[in-house]
């Protein structure tokens, strides 16, 4: 499967990896910045942007295994990779097996307890079924801090203070993209991430994490550096589930200083 992207900038590359919501476009608040210093190439997810489906089996695995695919057939070996939530696990997954250089996850999904992922399923499916269900108003609710604020509140520490552009097109890839069910699916029955055993991953790995993240809670940056022992931990304070939105200049310099 050719992964729809885009390539913006000049430089050593830089491979972006989005999680649930609107593929590439999940990066758009910092995708400029970053281009002002490095190639950038944000792909779109099966599923998820422009990109179809699988055909087979939908798994962090096989989700991992697209962006392999997609490394080496661009001859990106070696590239950089910056991913957040499902991405962030899944440019883990890829520092885990040996693949890419340098790796930043942004509040990574795959560190849950068994209670802990029991209540991501249980608040984000519902959330899920709304943002469908109100599909044609979403531009005018996402309009007013008030609408942010109700629709937003598991995803940001401060919903009020963002725009409507920037959160937009990540609620609307939650409401619309086809791969939405079985990548939670694949969050919240497949197995848990496994770790990389101290000197295994091919670059450095930096693991970000907002403090006042209520879908990966907090808690789970001390599992995920466990099982990643060489990782640096880098903490956004005031910062939910998307550093790209509620700390888009913090997230661009971690991830320009974090890879070469």
């Amino acid at each position: 499967m050719t992964l729809n992207h885009i390539r913006r900038g000049t430089g050593s590359p830089l491979l972006l990896v989005h999680g649930l919501g609107a593929g590439w476009r999940s990066w758009a608040p910092i995708l400029d910045d970053l281009a002002r210093h490095r190639e950038v190439i944000a792909v779109d997810l099966p599923g998820f942007g422009e990109t179809p489906p699988l055909s087979g089996d939908v798994s962090i695995a096989t989700l991992t295994d697209s962006v392999a695919d997609f490394i080496r057939e661009h001859g990106l070996n070696g590239v950089s990779t910056v991913g957040q939530s499902m991405g962030g696990r899944i440019v883990l997954e890829l520092a885990r097996r040996g693949v890419g250089g340098d790796t930043v996850a942004l509040d990574p999904g795959g560190f849950w307890s068994p209670r802990e992922r029991a209540v991501f399923a249980a608040t984000l499916r519902p959330s899920i079924v709304l943002v469908r269900a109100l599909r044609g108003a979403l531009p005018a609710l996402l309009g007013t801090p008030v609408g942010r604020t109700l629709l937003l509140a598991q995803l940001s520490a401060r919903p009020w203070a963002l725009s409507r552009e920037t959160v937009l097109p990540d609620v609307r890839g939650l409401a619309d993209s086809p791969s939405v069910g079985a990548a939670m699916d694949a969050l919240t029955k497949g197995p848990l991430q496994q770790g990389a055993p101290a000197g295994t991953a091919p670059g450095r790995v930096t693991i970000g994490w907002g403090r006042r993240d209520l879908v990966t809670v907090p808690k789970q940056a001390d599992r995920a550096a466990r099982l990643f022992p060489d990782a640096s931990l880098h903490w956004f304070e005031r910062c939910g589930h998307f550093p790209q939105w509620d700390a888009p200049r913090e997230a661009t310099r971690l991830i320009l200083d974090r890879t070469s």
